[in-house]
């Protein structure tokens, strides 16, 4: 994969990322964009589906660390790396 045409996913947003996947999988379905563009544009979508994946486990993460108070109201947020 040319990492140097994907260097610009580091930067996207999930949304962002998400919208850029989705365009390249309605292209793919389309079925009129040439082989050796069908590859590189998969790449991209492989790139770009790994990014919004880390982004989302790290979502999840901030999710898992909110406090509860006893009654199960959050009451505040915990670091992820417990500090």
């Amino acid at each position: 994969m040319d990492t140097e045409v994907n260097n610009d996913i580091k930067t996207m947003s999930f949304e962002q990322a998400l919208e850029a996947l989705e365009r390249i999988v309605d292209d793919l379905e389309r079925g009129d964009v040439p082989l050796d563009q069908s590859i590189r544009i998969y790449e991209r979508g492989e790139a770009l589906k790994a990014h919004c994946d880390r982004l989302l486990k790290a979502a999840e993460d901030k999710v898992e660390k909110i406090r509860l108070s006893r009654d199960g109201k959050p009451v505040g947020t915990e670091p992820l790396d417990g500090e």
